[in-house]
């Protein structure tokens, strides 16, 4: 009798899950975000595409020896001031190397953290790339690339979501 009950009991609690719209297995859904256009100054956004209140640019850059490995020959030495990220260390943004065409020749991810108000809010970056000689500018792009959310792959329960898009890598088209 007991177990009777137990039955018809699950079974109305499954009826009332179905008819209300409910689902006892979680959908999960990953969805990347459109990379944003590189700049010198660009607006920070989110995995939405909503500007951050964060603003990053590219102060200067030049081709110069590393102090460090100067029989390395020239690598690629920039500032980047991040505004408005005083109270946010996390928020990160790629900054690429470009040749005349805006391909990238190498790519930097910077941390806000890198900025500290110490420093004025400026990271003092270097980075190397194969042939400096190509390089024809330094840009800045947009999407925040922080975020490390689980994907549905890594974590069918609680993965998914938004994500940053791929990080810029050597040869993209910026």
């Amino acid at each position: 009798m007991v177990v009777a009950r137990t039955a018809v009991g699950v079974a109305s609690a499954l009826t009332v899950f179905a008819l209300s719209g409910c689902s006892l297995v979680r959908q999960c859904e990953d969805t990347t975000a459109e990379r944003g256009e590189a700049e010198v100054e660009v607006e920070v956004e989110n995995t939405s595409g909503r500007p951050m209140g964060i603003t990053a640019e590219v102060v200067d850059w030049r081709l110069e020896p590393h102090p460090q490995v100067p029989d390395e020959g020239d690598h690629v030495h920039f500032r980047l001031r991040f505004d408005g990220a005083e109270t946010v260390s996390r928020v990160a943004v790629d900054v690429c190397a470009v040749d005349e065409e805006r391909v990238a020749a190498g790519c930097q991810l910077v941390y806000a953290s890198d900025a500290g108000p110490n420093r004025d809010n400026i990271a003092d970056m270097w980075f190397s790339v194969d042939h400096p000689e190509h390089v024809a500018d330094v840009l800045v792009i947009p999407n925040d690339q922080s975020y490390v959310g689980r994907t549905c792959e890594e974590d069918l329960k609680d993965g998914g979501g938004e994500h940053p898009p791929a990080r810029a890598v050597v040869g993209d088209q910026l």
